[in-house]
């Protein structure tokens, strides 16, 4: 992204942030659910330093990256600067990278097959970090998208915990792109509830209101704060 796109992307980041904000609360109100019972994390993978500062300036502290390297390469000196931020892997995680992000993220989105739970659990002993786990439900049933299969899911929980001893906190899906996104959050928080999760990270930006009216606990909005993604 070059300097004169992010000098002007930067003065409206704010009332993006605001206004996403703003339409969390009011589905908040409309599910009945208060407001700081949903968490928003501010997809910012592939996005600046700058853009992020802007962003953490306004108060936001909670971050979605995709990529550990990505994190290594721009965060230490933003993190320094806001103290309490929170960063949250939302991508796929390949095994030989679970020592570094043990050590980089603070909740892993993403934990999708038995070798990863196994290598998470290790790192976090070697680490001495416990990063919260949300496991990944392909509600759909995608050959090419990462998650367990919805009928798994069960099984896969009781794997993680009770062998691997992770802190299993919640399940997340992303539902089948161009679907009715409903049926997948509501088949999501039913599993959930089945294995005893209280936790269902689920929405981004163009579905987070449904998501929160079906339960979602948190919601990752990346386009709608911080515009399209860059060219890479």
């Amino acid at each position: 992204m070059s300097a004169e796109r992010l000098s002007t992307a930067e003065p409206d980041l704010a009332a993006r942030l605001a206004a996403v904000t703003g339409r969390l609360d009011l589905a908040c109100t409309r599910a009945g659910v208060p407001p700081r019972d949903v968490r928003f994390v501010a997809v910012s993978k592939f996005h600046g330093p700058p853009a992020i500062a802007a962003a953490l300036e306004a108060g936001h502290r909670h971050f979605g990256e995709s990529r550990v390297q990505e994190v290594q390469g721009k965060w230490p000196p933003l993190r320094e600067r806001f103290p309490g931020t929170r960063l949250h892997l939302i991508g796929p995680l390949q095994t030989n990278k679970a020592g570094a992000a043990v050590r980089a993220f603070d909740v892993l989105h993403s934990v999708d097959r038995p070798r990863l739970a196994a290598a998470l659990a290790a790192a976090m002993d070697r680490a001495g970090r416990r990063p919260d786990c949300f496991l990944q439900v392909n509600t759909g049933d995608e050959p090419h998208k990462s998650g367990v299969p919805a009928a798994g899911t069960d099984a896969f929980v009781k794997e993680c915990v009770d062998t691997y001893g992770l802190p299993v906190v919640g399940l997340m899906c992303i539902p089948p792109y161009g679907s009715d996104p409903r049926p997948h959050f509501r088949t999501l928080r039913a599993l959930a509830a089945a294995s005893g999760l209280r936790q269902l990270s689920m929405g981004m930006s163009a579905d987070f209101e449904t998501a929160v009216a079906e339960g979602a606990t948190t919601v990752r909005v990346g386009e709608a704060v911080f515009g399209p993604r860059p060219r890479r």
